[in-house]
């Protein structure tokens, strides 16, 4: 991925933001675009966002260390802007194969860039969140994703703490 020129976030990000923790966890966490810390330090979930998400693990018993975090998209769009539909479509079979390579048992979503992407016929963030979905990464297993609201949206709108830990908490009976 770091040799590849295909797409022109590269070209004005700091880092390329691959993933952070265990890559044989049972779960796969896919964050929405970098921000600009993520672009400062080169990882995923960093900073009030990423302090949030730890404390979220933290309420159903887990860490970073029990997750594998990878992000949408490798760069950071100029202006922290969303990216096009034209870049997540570009970059989307990467993020497919990159699923296949860790095989997790289940995935979580953070907000609606992901959703979007991985789980395309099924409507908004709203809709989606709350359930488990079928997500087949293009090998033929298919993959349970929860979809939640994002760490950065739940700092903007802290009364939909209580939707995203009920996701979390559907999440942690399937862990069992």
């Amino acid at each position: 991925m770091a040799d590849y020129d295909g797409c022109a976030l590269k070209n004005t990000a700091s880092n390329m933001i691959f993933a952070d923790g265990n890559p044989a966890a049972r779960v796969m966490v896919i964050g929405e675009v970098p921000g600009r810390d993520e672009d400062r330090v080169g990882l995923p979930l960093v900073g009030s966002a990423g302090q949030l998400f730890d404390r979220m693990l933290a309420s159903i018993g887990l860490s970073r260390a029990d997750t594998y975090i990878t992000t949408l998209i490798p760069w950071r769009p100029p202006g922290n802007r969303t990216p096009t539909d034209e870049e997540m479509a570009l970059l989307t079979p990467w993020l497919l194969r990159h699923i296949q390579l860790v095989n997790p048992e289940r995935l979580l979503l953070l907000g609606g860039a992901p959703a979007k992407s991985l789980l395309p016929q099924a409507g908004g963030i709203l809709k989606l969140r709350g359930r488990w979905h079928d997500l087949d990464a293009g090998d033929g297993t298919t993959r349970q994703a929860m979809v939640t609201l994002h760490p950065s949206y739940l700092i903007r709108s802290p009364a939909q703490k209580r939707l995203a830990y009920a996701d979390l908490l559907a999440l942690a009976d399937k862990l069992g």
